[in-house]
């Protein structure tokens, strides 16, 4: 029995030890044939047989096998699978679905338009999102590496791989920071009355207005007051709008929780609530992930479906109450003029670029480990869609809830709407005093957000571990990755403790807004233009048909040579027009932290021509033309891992490290030398007796 472009040797003993059986198979390009030779064994009953191993050299199959019969197997022991295709799904749609969908996506849909920011945003989703998540799940489930062993394919474009990860790394800081502001309203909420609800806190200053009325107060006072409100309602609206009304869950945020400093570069004090929610966050991130996808995959069969569980829950709750109709139709209510409106589509596209998570290196990472015939054609589109669909579900919930404190204060819903942190942390928290029992739905809420934020958590930090982990590929760095996997956690604990004083929420927006922003267009363009016009898209065609058993729909190849880059190129340059500085609330960004920005989002992009550069000048070739072809040529490397996969061009007719390749002069000398001696195999029983067998049959 032969494994494709392997020499294999088995040593068996059968019949209770009388016989030994070697089978040695030699493949041959155009035919196999195999060669058994069988000794037979006389020993003394008293004691069983013990083999010499050190007289024979054997090579036995893996996984305990018998020989004669095949062995087929998807499953790479070295490095690791998941425990089945639910794991994946799941895990992928945790690392898709994020915080962005919640805060983000329900406040562009009504800002562009309502239901007619849907028309663009399921466009993008057909012609840009669901074709780019393909290609990174085929691209890292085609060679079984993270975002620095799949480059392989083209060793000059490394630097892309880089520069993901640097892209991994800066989102990993900050997005742990909003888990950990997350676990930290998790742990307020656990009282009988929300902190934000009232202005009578130490906090608090005189522009405090509440929506909710103090329990307590004098009866006949609250109902003059209920009167007098009843009675000059049209004088009330305008003292609102003429006066900025500064909420308690506002001044809460921030005046408790950030105690926020009056600019970027005044640090202040460390607040140490927070710091220890990071720590929390990080620690526990840190367990879901001490096996690697073994451990991660069990854990987000939680995670990844209870959100919906809670989003049904506040769903049912939001629209059950008064003014809820009109926050949703709000948010849905079609303004078709806005489709003619270049930002729509700009919104739409760069929305679904990030909210799939497109170059970051998580989707190549996560199907790195998928077994390599699974078919992740059909996974990109589960994943895609119900990302999107996560999106829409999560703005019903929003805009009720908002709906339904704009009626409670007489104003329109713009009034209330927000998005990012103003609306995780101020105006949905705001809204749920308003419920009965409002530290219930607060807890479900936040922990809704910790969940959400987890999913991609999790994800980031394999995609760092696990492109490190190949990149040694040492025996030692496999078996101690949960070792890699602490370093990884502690130094991005220690890189986030800025992030926790009382500037922490510029460098946080300045990360959020520079960090992953146009050099993530710029690395999924170039990993696109790679892949098909580098590599050859004829050949990647080729390889996702050996994959997955069929090519890629007709379709998908036209949008990855095509449709995707240009809609690329699109986001880019709609990303450059549309560019404004950074600002929070009415707080202006200095210039010389806008530069730091800048540099972060240079410092990804930059990592790809820097290693093309360094891989040139380390190529062969005597004209600098020479070494550019040879840098862009696909490493030998490069393919399947597992041999049993190694088909068509990629098959070797040697393994490396496996076969002993000789010349077949010596090989010829030693049969010659094996027709003089004996073959002889000599065991002692128990009474000293000894058994030869000189007469082999073959």
């Amino acid at each position: 029995v032969r494994r494709s472009g392997q020499n294999e040797d088995h040593l068996t003993p059968t019949d209770g030890g009388k016989k030994l059986q070697i089978r040695t198979t030699r493949p041959n390009v155009d035919f196999g044939h195999t060669t058994t030779i069988s000794v037979q064994i006389k020993f003394a009953p008293m004691r069983p047989p013990r083999l010499q191993s050190s007289n024979m050299q054997c090579r036995t199959r893996p996984n305990g096998a018998v020989p004669g019969e095949p062995v087929k197997t998807d499953k790479n022991s070295r490095r690791g699978n998941w425990g089945n295709q639910i794991e994946f799904i799941l895990t992928s749609v945790g690392y898709a679905v994020g915080l962005g969908n919640v805060w983000r996506f329900p406040y562009l849909c009504y800002r562009n338009g309502g239901g007619a920011f849907m028309f663009p945003y399921f466009i993008m989703l057909v012609f840009c999102g669901i074709p780019l998540f393909f290609l990174e799940l085929s691209f890292g489930q085609f060679a079984s590496q993270g975002c620095l062993g799949v480059w392989r394919i083209s060793p000059m474009f490394k630097g892309v791989g880089y520069g993901m990860m640097v892209v991994s790394t800066y989102i990993g800081i900050y997005y742990n920071v909003v888990i950990c502001i997350a676990f930290y309203y998790f742990f307020s909420s656990m009282t009988n009355l929300l902190p934000w609800t009232y202005c009578n806190n130490p906090w608090n200053t005189p522009t405090c207005n509440g929506v909710v009325t103090p329990t307590g107060i004098n009866n006949t006072l609250a109902n003059v007051t209920r009167s007098l409100v009843t009675g000059a309602a049209e004088v009330a609206v305008e003292v609102v709008n003429k006066t900025k009304r500064t909420s308690p869950s506002e001044e809460y945020w921030k005046h408790y929780v950030l105690k926020i400093s009056d600019d970027i570069g005044n640090f202040g004090e460390v607040r140490l609530p927070i710091l220890g929610c990071l720590a929390v966050s990080w620690v526990v991130v840190f367990l879901c992930l001490i096996r690697g996808v073994k451990s991660s995959g069990k854990v987000v069969y939680f995670t990844a479906t209870f959100p919906y569980v809670v989003l049904t829950i506040l769903f049912i709750r939001g629209i059950t109450l008064e003014g809820a109709v009109t926050g949703i139709k709000y948010y849905l209510t079609p303004q078709w003029h806005k489709i003619l409106d270049a930002k729509v589509w700009g919104d739409a596209a760069s929305q679904i670029f990030y909210s799939l998570g497109c170059a970051w290196g998580g989707l190549i990472t996560m199907a790195s480990y998928n077994k390599f015939h699974n078919n992740c054609y059909r996974d990109s589109i589960i994943i895609s869609i119900t990302n999107c669909a996560t999106s829409v579900y999560a703005g019903f919930v929003i805009f009720s809830i908002l709906g339904f404190m704009a009626h409670h204060l007489n104003v329109d819903v713009s009034e209330v709407a927000d998005h990012g942190p103003g609306l995780a942390f101020v105006a949905y928290p705001e809204a749920l005093t308003l419920l009965p029992i409002s530290p219930l739905w607060s807890l479900l809420f936040f922990f809704m957000l910790i969940l959400l934020g987890l999913g991609t958590q999790f994800c980031l930090l394999e995609t760092l571990v696990t492109a490190i982990v190949d990149e040694i590929g040492t025996d030692w760095i496999i078996r101690n990755k949960t070792v890699v996997t602490g370093g990884v956690a502690i130094v991005g604990f220690l890189l986030g403790v800025p992030l926790t004083t009382q500037a922490g929420i510029y460098w946080l927006l300045l990360m959020d807004n520079y960090a992953a922003s146009f050099s993530l267009v710029i690395i999924s363009c170039i990993m696109c233009i790679c892949i098909m016009y580098v590599y050859g898209h004829k050949k990647y065609f080729k390889d996702v048909e050996m994959m997955l058993g069929f090519p890629p729909p007709i379709f998908f190849r036209v949008c990855w040579r095509f449709v995707s880059p240009i809609i690329i190129s699109f986001i880019l340059i709609f990303t450059v027009i549309q560019y404004k500085p950074i600002t929070y609330n009415d707080y202006v960004y200095p210039g010389w932290s806008l530069a730091i920005g800048f540099l972060m989002a240079m410092s990804s992009v930059t990592c790809i021509p820097i290693y093309a550069l360094y891989k040139i000048s380390k190529s062969e070739g005597t004209t600098f033309l020479e070494r550019l072809k040879n840098s862009c040529k696909a490493d030998i490397k490069w393919g399947p891992a597992l041999s049993e996969h190694r088909i068509g061009h990629y098959a070797a007719p040697v393994s490396e490290g496996e076969v002993e390749v000789r010349p077949l002069k010596e090989e010829l000398k030693e049969k010659e030398d094996e027709k003089r001696d004996e073959i002889s195999l000599t065991i002692q029983g128990s009474n000293g007796s000894t058994a030869h067998n000189t007469t082999p049959s073959a």
